[in-house]
């Protein structure tokens, strides 16, 4: 029988497991505000504004400073380094100005991707080196939680066995190095929604990929009451012919979560994945109104699918303020309601909401 040495004090559990359960407390979610420079750059691109650091704040200093009332659907926001240490137009750094709505700061720590070698194009993320120094300073600097994101694709022959093999145990290193730091890792195995599959051959691969990783994060021996997941959806592939009902994506996510994420998970924090808003909303209040028992708490963790129609409301411009932080408040609102099963469609959502915001093999 192996044995378990002693790896983290009843008091580091605790703390974890608390900060886990504020960040999914029910009807909040997460807002993933840690898009990179280049990022940012796409998304600039489309209303036409320049992408230099101070417009990038200005953005980030309207989603926020909104309503305090944003902490009813929000509980937590991931951030990308440079947000961590701006500051608002008050003055304040960002950082406190999340906490004093009472919302928890996350930072995205991951170093981007690497090609695996004799894959079909798959990859591994990079970012080991240095990451326990890196924690301990973002835990000093006000985070509390961190995200590392892999990725995943289905092709005919992937995802490969050293793809899904590799991807877990660097999730599982990761999340083992965070929470030695006092930081709840959210570990996120994205399956990309490129290719034609169809909605079974998502499930079957998101069944491999998440069995996978919760085997590695055991033998990390990570406790899983203080970590987040963030997975993708059950969806069928953007080219799929056939398209599938909410209700269908619905059952299908909540069935492989059911056969892979131990019920000890405190939340499952969706990714959009490139659906449009409108879209994102409606899957994930059908995946919370499934009638088969989910033991954990099912919420989003959304970028593109949070912050799109704020994007277009903006345009770059200081006078459009108040109607940007309307738009972006009524989005997590909905996401809140979503998160509960509540969410009911009045069939009259705006065209930015209803937008695709998919990009082929996206990456931050």
């Amino acid at each position: 029988m192996t044995h378990q040495f002693p790896s983290l004090s009843p008091e580091q559990k605790k703390e974890l497991s608390d900060i886990a359960q504020r960040i999914v407390a029910p009807g909040k979610g997460i807002l993933a505000a840690d898009e990179s420079t280049g990022t940012m750059g796409k998304r600039f691109q489309k209303i036409n504004v320049e992408n230099n650091e101070e417009n990038r704040r200005s953005f980030r200093d309207i989603l926020f400073s909104s309503d305090p009332s944003i902490s009813n659907s929000i509980g937590g926001v991931i951030l990308f380094h440079e947000t961590l240490y701006q500051k608002s137009d008050s003055g304040k750094l960002f950082p406190q100005v999340i906490k004093d709505k009472g919302i928890i700061v996350g930072i995205k720590v991951d170093k981007g991707t690497a090609g695996l070698n004799g894959t079909d194009g798959e990859t591994t993320t990079q970012g080991l080196d240095g990451l326990s120094e890196r924690c301990a300073q973002y835990k000093k600097d006000g985070c509390d939680f961190a995200k590392w994101r892999c990725v995943l694709k289905i092709s005919d022959g992937c995802p490969s066995a050293l793809a899904i093999a590799e991807n877990a145990n660097v999730l599982a290193r990761y999340a083992s190095i965070c929470q030695q730091n006092g930081l709840v890792p959210i570990v996120e195995p994205e399956i990309l929604p490129d290719g034609d599959h169809d909605l079974h051959r998502c499930q079957y691969v998101t069944e491999k990929v998440l069995a996978a990783v919760y085997k590695a994060l055991s033998d990390h021996h990570v406790y899983l009451e203080g970590t987040l997941l963030k997975p993708n959806m059950v969806t069928a592939g953007h080219s799929c012919a056939k398209k599938f009902t909410p209700q269908e994506v619905g059952m299908a996510t909540v069935t492989a979560l059911r056969r892979t994420v131990p019920a000890s998970v405190p939340g499952i924090c969706f990714l959009s994945g490139g659906q449009s808003e409108e879209e994102a909303s409606v899957n994930l209040n059908a995946i919370n109104q499934v009638p088969l028992l989910r033991p954990w708490k099912l919420t989003f963790s959304y970028g593109r699918a949070l912050q799109a129609s704020a994007l277009a409301a903006w345009q770059g411009k200081a006078a459009n303020k108040k109607a940007t932080q309307d738009v972006f408040c009524n989005r997590a609102k909905i996401n809140g309601l979503a998160s509960k099963g509540e969410y009911k469609p009045t069939g009259s959502a705006d065209q930015a909401s209803m937008q695709s915001l998919y990009t082929a093999s996206y990456v931050y």
